[in-house]
């Protein structure tokens, strides 16, 4: 029972931004489509099981969706119930001032969810919860910020998409500019959750696999922007190489380890195209950097021939563009390779209250003193305390039975 629930649960995330994107096109209100949705799942929740998973779960959940929401309108409780969020059309690709070959449901809501209407916070957040099924939990988790806020970002959010009744569409040229920072910070972090999952399994390959989709989708979109194609490629680095990040138990395998043999090299091979048309067109902004870094690892042959001085010039490029200490912790994993573990270890002495709940700087400081010869005990402990995805746990607690 406890492996049919877990599976369901991967089902009813992996469909939903397709259904929920379908359904709002469908009912012109977002809060109309979550509770259809809703209602699909627990019909899907009370028939799967004795009748087992259809072959099409989605478009069986899109049906579903659909009937109660036609129901509840012959009743009087959605659709009458809430004037329409979108200024919705048969067609929601008619305006001829957007790209009519863009024909995809999610793509025209995560444009609509990063309105400039919206705070920046507020429309990666909804996208996060819309498209992808983040709960609101998770949002937090990946904002580092506290439940309550979330929730009250996303709540402020749907309540200006009503209000001001935005346009559920692909905006025209002139306004994309403005929205496609806030567009690519939405799927750069879908893809996050799908390399490292923020609980259970250490990897969701089908939010890597929508990311990369979503990617390609803005490339066909913005053939002229080079933080897209730079997006583009930086995910394809990390799809290469989702096959060997974990052993058959599913144990994390660290970048060291990985057989390279087994890494996809028509990804890669997409991701260097791509990255060579982002530096073609436009300049080595932040998305160019980390797909720079990433390329290094990717064409590597081996473990012991990175080119750590290159990856160290483009950390050193990129927090001058966001000094984060995010962006510091793994300048400093550079430095480590590049310099030795000393001067990686007094480079993280003043990240420590910044980072205090983030299980990698304690697992990476423990690491360099490891390196050194020093006691990292009270390090891993940290980091085991602080983690919550069960594959970085393990290895932490591999970690900690080996001192």
């Amino acid at each position: 029972m406890a492996q049919l629930s877990h599976t369901l649960d991967e089902v009813f995330r992996r469909d939903r931004g397709r259904v929920v994107a379908q359904l709002v096109r469908f009912l012109g209100s977002i809060d109309a489509a979550e509770e259809a949705f809703q209602e699909a799942v627990l019909s899907a929740l009370a028939t799967w099981p004795e009748r087992g998973v259809p072959d099409s779960p989605g478009a069986w959940l899109m049906t579903a969706a659909k009937n109660h929401a036609l129901d509840a309108r012959r009743h009087r409780r959605v659709a009458d119930a809430k004037a329409p969020v979108f200024l919705w059309a048969e067609n929601p690709m008619s305006n001829p001032e957007t790209f009519e070959s863009v024909g995809d449901d999610q793509l025209r809501l995560i444009f609509t969810c990063c309105h400039p209407a919206l705070p920046p916070e507020s429309q990666v957040a909804l996208t996060l919860k819309l498209i992808a099924g983040f709960s609101t939990e998770e949002i937090a988790r990946a904002f580092v910020s506290p439940e309550t806020t979330i929730a009250q970002r996303i709540v402020r959010a749907k309540r200006t998409i009503d209000d001001k009744q935005l346009p559920y569409e692909v905006p025209g040229r002139a306004e994309l500019p403005e929205r496609v920072a806030s567009v690519l910070s939405v799927v750069y972090l879908v893809f996050n959750e799908g390399h490292t999952s923020r609980a259970g399994a250490l990897m969701r390959l089908d939010l890597q696999r929508e990311a990369l989709r979503l990617a390609r989708l803005l490339c066909d979109l913005l053939p002229d922007e080079p933080q897209v194609f730079a997006l583009l490629a930086l995910i394809a680095f990390g799809c290469a190489r989702a096959a060997t990040r974990t052993d058959s138990r599913g144990e994390l395998v660290l970048l060291s380890e990985q057989d390279r043999k087994r890494w996809d090299r028509s990804l890669i091979k997409d991701g260097l195209v791509a990255l060579e048309r982002a530096r073609r067109i436009g300049p080595r902004a932040s998305f160019v950097l980390q797909a720079e870094i990433a390329a290094c690892h990717a064409i590597a042959r081996a473990w012991d021939e990175t080119d750590w001085a290159a990856i160290l010039d483009a950390y050193d490029a990129l927090y001058a563009l966001d000094p984060s200490p995010v962006v510091a912790l793994n300048r400093a994993v550079a430095l480590c390779m590049h310099e030795g573990p000393a001067a990686a270890l007094a480079a993280l002495a003043e990240l420590e209250e910044p980072l205090s709940r983030y299980h990698h700087f304690y697992a990476t400081r423990a690491d360099f003193r490891r390196r050194l010869g020093l006691d990292a005990t009270d390090d891993y402990q940290r980091a085991l305390a602080l983690a919550e995805n069960d594959g970085e746990r393990r290895f932490l607690e591999r970690k900690l039975a080996e001192r």
